[in-house]
């Protein structure tokens, strides 16, 4: 549904989306959902045309995971659950080559970038339904290593040749830069069934301070062919911990039920990316998307814009759900956000005690990028398909 599900936040995955929707699941209930993505990015140097092109990337992974129990206390509907989120993947892959000269330095090399990792959090959820309309959820989210570790690592490595003042030479370096991510922060929301075909829903995720322990090691060397004794070699490992303030991020959403088959929803979505600064050991405030200093970083808000609907083809023993939407999800940058639009439709059938779900998104972005190398002058255009796939099972 484009991601409108803050006011309907009908299954397990509301822990993350709205906790206070948890309290429409009435039976006990397990569910998995896996995604399947494939990013193509079409690159732009300005400043070195030779590394422009094409590069792309997939990955298969686990995405969600959750075990939902419901009861009753005092006649007030509650709900408990337990819940594994996958919530950023970092996974990218560049190579290409790069070429710079001088009136005294000429160089070729390969430049082979690879990134890798993701950020995952597991969740205590609990949901009470205070009045027949009104329903307040809340979610405890633990940031530490689970079925994925919670770190990524940038490896860079390049090979070249090239001559200084007339001398041939060889050239390569390896670089690792590792992050480990651990933290915890809470989602907080509420669905108010304003009337029986209205409802409105609202969701609060705080900001926290993770801790970050970072690895870094750089190896180089120099090798010139004719003259060896001016040849170099650098080693520089280096560790610290250091912190990385997250923001915090809230929405509304509104859903209207036209029949029992037919459902639109719309949400606006809200994250304070200028509060997203790192700070390493020494004091030293940088922002993660730019690499500028706190006090030169100029990184908006942004605003993600939903559209949604569902319609019910209901049958004798079955269910069969045909979903669509619309959004505009931009990310952070300098300046202001890339902006990213997008698609999605899915299908899928209840039949008993078994929910399956299968759904495509589009997710697409023209010349964005430039926060990633700004001395470059470097753009992108961005185009994300993803497949995802749920199994419901109730008790």
């Amino acid at each position: 549904m484009g991601g409108a599900f803050i006011a309907i936040a009908d299954d397990a995955t509301a822990a993350s989306w709205n906790p206070g929707g948890l309290t429409q699941l009435e039976t006990p209930e397990v569910s998995i959902v896996g995604d399947h993505f494939l990013r193509a990015e079409d690159n732009t140097f300005g400043t070195n045309p030779e590394a422009s092109g094409d590069q792309s990337v997939s990955e298969t992974r686990l995405n969600y995971l959750s075990a939902t129990y419901p009861f009753t206390v005092f006649d007030r509907n509650m709900v408990v659950s337990m819940n594994y989120q996958n919530l950023y993947d970092f996974t990218r892959e560049w190579r290409f080559p790069l070429s710079r000269s001088s009136e005294t330095l000429s160089e070729n090399q390969h430049i082979d970038y690879q990134q890798d990792g993701t950020l995952s959090a597991y969740g205590l959820a609990y949901a009470i339904q205070l009045t027949h309309e009104l329903s307040f959820g809340f979610t405890l989210n633990l940031w530490e290593n689970g079925i994925y570790k919670n770190e990524w690592v940038q490896k860079v490595q390049t090979s070249g040749s090239g001559s200084f003042h007339g001398k041939p030479f060889a050239s390569g370096s390896n670089s690792s830069d590792e992050y480990s991510f651990s933290g915890f922060n809470a989602n907080f929301g509420i669905l108010w069934n304003v009337t029986s075909r209205l409802t409105l829903g609202a969701v609060y995720k705080t900001p926290f301070t993770a801790d970050i322990k970072r690895n870094f090691s750089f190896i180089s060397y120099l090798d010139f062919l004719d003259t060896p004794y001016i040849d170099s070699k650098v080693n520089t490992p280096y560790r610290e911990k250091g912190n990385l303030n997250m923001p915090m991020a809230y929405g509304v959403g509104v859903a209207y039920r036209f029949s029992d088959q037919f459902t639109m929803a719309a949400d606006i979505y809200r994250t304070e990316w200028g509060d997203y600064v790192y700070e390493d050991s020494k004091g030293n405030k940088t922002c993660p998307i730019n690499g500028l200093p706190e006090s030169k970083s100029d990184v908006d808000a942004t605003h993600q814009v939903r559209i949604g609907g569902e319609y019910l083809f209901i049958r004798e023993n079955c269910v069969i759900p045909l979903r669509g939407g619309i959004f505009y999800d931009p990310s952070p940058a300098q300046g202001s956000p890339d902006a990213y639009f997008g698609v999605s439709v899915g299908s899928g059938i209840a039949y008993g005690q078994f929910v399956f779900d299968l759904a495509y998104q589009f997710r697409f972005g023209n010349n964005v990028g430039a926060s990633i190398l700004q001395d470059f002058y470097f753009s992108q255009d961005v185009r994300e398909h993803t497949v995802y796939a749920s199994m419901i099972v109730h008790f």
